[in-house]
Order: structure tokens, then sequence, then C-alpha cells
């Protein structure tokens, strides 16, 4: 590698706070509806294994559309393929207002859940493309912070917009956003050698990492390797745990504690902004002890093993004796988690060519949608029966533990996936 001095140019930075928006707005969408589900619950009828269904066949929808999303990003390249989530999903968000019943809300989820699922696959390719593996799980636990704060303006806006105008129009001023950024994507974003404000120097910069020139991939040839096994259990077991932290935290605090939907935004901010710390942490941490020379391999994994341990509290969190106790246990595996897929999520393009991390990514999130399902059914399930969020907690407490070893038993050491195979290029 080519010892070149960081420079001075940000127009990659620029990019990631456009990758951070995209995420922040994907997440609003998506947590509308499970900020009404208490009232609309109320109001409609709904029943605890509908609304489960409804987790389901969304998770169901975005994980199949994951796996073809990462394959069309790695075809059409991260402009195109952001273009075509952020329409879908706009279209998804907006439909929410034609429907009442949980199997006529499906309807609307599917769109949604089908767009919403190019995000992170679009965010890492133009993340690959814009960053050097040194900065790039920092830029992914940076956008990947746009999910916490986007679950902390949901609760702050939509209870207001519900109240004072009605729920459907939650669904129309939010899904409204996306257009906006969606125009600023279009105006700003290009790959970098075609962006004519980017400085030589920053240039160099981004692409200080040897290149590959890009080749087709068969999908027998990605199921091969363990790497991509690696990342795709991870994917399944810590998943799960976020999708339902997503879908049930605003139930959790009224069921538990008696929170109204106006008064949802003191622990869900409170959670969410703890994640945000997590994420940023995490990325950093990983980026810092490499910046001290550590492999890519000891600097990921340990960085993943803090955020791990963060998590193991939650198995408390039903059994708080108050609210704020509960929300510092659930905040700081929200924490954990967040840290631990900011690292997560840096595999693909630290162990992969550029040109194959999209596929990879896209059958990663595949095998947390699936993970994400099983989740839900036993949520709902444990929920209608047990009637207690312990069993739930106790499932997330260990589930980046158990993540983290099989992670490590099956790569034991970073590689780089070559055309003539595999060539071990870090250490442990």
């Amino acid at each position: 590698m080519t010892d070149i001095p960081k420079p001075s140019g940000k127009i990659r930075w620029i990019i990631c706070a456009l990758l951070f928006a995209a995420v922040v707005l994907s997440y609003v969408d998506r947590l509308v509806l499970p900020t009404l589900k208490p009232d609309l619950q109320q109001r409609y009828g709904w029943t605890e294994s509908g609304y489960a269904d409804l987790a389901i066949w969304f998770q169901a929808g975005y994980g199949i559309a994951y796996v073809f999303f990462g394959r069309l990003i790695d075809r059409i390249g991260a402009r195109s393929g952001y273009t075509l989530a952020v329409a879908l999903w706009t279209i998804g968000h907006v439909a929410h207002i034609f429907f009442t019943s949980t199997a006529g809300m499906l309807i609307a989820r599917i769109p949604l859940a089908i767009g919403e699922a190019g995000t992170f696959p679009a965010a890492i390719a133009a993340t690959n493309e814009w960053f050097p593996k040194k900065e790039r799980a920092l830029a992914i636990g940076i956008f990947n912070a746009g999910s916490n704060v986007g679950a902390i303006l949901t609760p702050l806006i939509v209870p207001i917009i519900a109240v004072t105008m009605g729920w459907r129009w939650a669904f129309i001023l939010t899904g409204l956003l996306t257009l906006v950024w969606l125009a600023a994507w279009l105006g700003f974003y290009r790959s970098p050698r075609e962006k004519k404000s980017l400085s030589a120097e920053e240039l160099a910069w981004i692409e200080i990492d040897p290149f590959e020139e890009k080749r087709p991939v068969k999908w027998a040839t990605l199921f091969r390797l363990r790497q991509t096994w690696a990342y795709m259990l991870g994917r399944f077991l810590i998943d799960p745990v976020w999708w339902t932290f997503l879908f049930w935290l605003p139930d959790f605090f009224n069921k538990q504690y008696g929170v109204k939907m106006l008064d949802f935004g003191p622990p869900l901010i409170a959670v969410y902004l703890l994640a945000d710390v997590g994420s940023v942490a995490g990325g950093w941490t990983s980026s810092r002890f490499m910046g001290r020379g550590w492999s890519v391999n000891r600097a990921r994994k340990t960085a993943m093993l803090l955020a791990a341990l963060c998590a193991v509290p939650i198995a408390f969190a039903s059994h708080a004796p108050n609210m704020w106790v509960a929300v510092g246990l659930i905040g700081l595996a929200c924490a954990g988690h967040q840290g631990f897929s900011a690292n997560l999520y840096a595999l693909p393009g630290d162990v992969f060519p550029r040109w194959m991390a999209g596929s990879v990514v896209g059958l990663g999130g595949l095998a947390g949608a699936i993970g994400g399902m099983t989740m839900a059914k036993f949520a709902g399930t444990i929920l209608e029966t047990v009637g207690s969020y312990g069993p739930i907690f106790a499932v997330a407490s260990c589930a980046y533990l158990v993540a983290l070893c099989t992670i490590h038993l099956i790569i034991p050491r970073y590689h780089v996936v070559a055309t003539a195979g595999i060539v071990s290029v870090e250490g442990a």
C-alpha cells in the first residue's frame, strides 16, 4: 500500500452525510407504523399475532429483495440503485393511508420492504467506492447511526402529526421528505472519478487500496467461500435482535410502564441516542486499532467483542425496577448492536473485491431477514402466551457473543478473496 497523507478534501464526507440522511429517512418511514401501533391496535382491533405477521412478511420481502438489490447494485452502481430503492419505498410508505387492517397494511409493507432493502447494499457500495479500507468502518458507523436518529425523530414527530392532523398524515408528510433527499442525491452523487469537484489528493486517498479489475461472479462461487458464510451467519444471529427493538419497543414501554403514544419520545430518544454513540464508537474503535498497526482481523473482532459485552445486561431489562433502568439496559444493548454491526457490515469490503461486496451484502441481508422472521414469530407467540418480554430479552443478551464465536470459528483470520482463490493478507 502506498504511503499517501490524508487529504484536506471532504467530498467523501459529504457523500457520507447523504448516506446518513437516507438511513434516517428509511428508518423514519419504517417506524411510523410501530409508533402508531398501540393506537391503531386499539382503534381497529389488531391482534398480537396479526401484527407479528406484518413483521414477518415485511422481513420476508426485505430479505428476498436484499439479495437482488445487492446483485443489482454490483451491476448498476450505488447512484442508480439508491434512486430505485427510494422510489419504491416511498410508494409503499404512502400507500399505508389506504388501509386499516393488518392484512391491508401488508399490501403497503411489501413495496416498502422491497425498496428499503436497497438502502444498505447501496450505502455500503457507495462507501466501498468513496472510502479506503482504513476509513470504511468509521463511515459505515456514521451512516448506520442514521437508523438511531430516525428512531429518535419518529416518536417525536409522528405522534404530534397523528394527534393534530390524523394518523394518515404521518405517512404522507414523512414520505415527502424522501423526495427532497432523492433530488439532492441525483444532483450531487457521482463516482469519484466522475466527480469534477474532487481534488487529485482526495482521489488518490480514496484509491489507496490495491485495485482489482471487475469480473463476473456466480452465486455458486460465493456459497463456496467461508467468508460469505461468516457474514451471513453473523447477520442471521444479530439482525433479529435489532428488528425486535424496532417493531416492539414502543409496545414494551406501553405495556410494561403504561407509556402513551405522545410520551414515547423520552424513553425512545434515550435508547437510540445510546445506540448512536455505539454505532460511531464501534466504527471508530476498529479504525483506531488499525491506525495503531493492528491487523484488520484483530481490530474488527476486538471491537465486536467489546460491543457484544454491552448487550449482555439486557437480560434483566424486563425485571428493571423502573422505566429508566430498563431504558439504560436496552440502550446499552442497542449501542452494542450498532457497534457490532458497524464492524460486521465492513466485512464484505474487508475480504471481498469491491465489485463482489454488494452480492455478499445481499445474501447477508436475506440471512438477517430469515432470522428476523423467526424472531418475530417467537416474539408474537411469547407475548400472547407468556405475556412477558423476559424470554425475548434473554435471547438478545447472548446473540452477539454467539455471533462473534461463529464468525471466528469460520474465519479465524481475515482473508481477501482473489481471482485465483483465497490469498491470506492479514495476520491474527
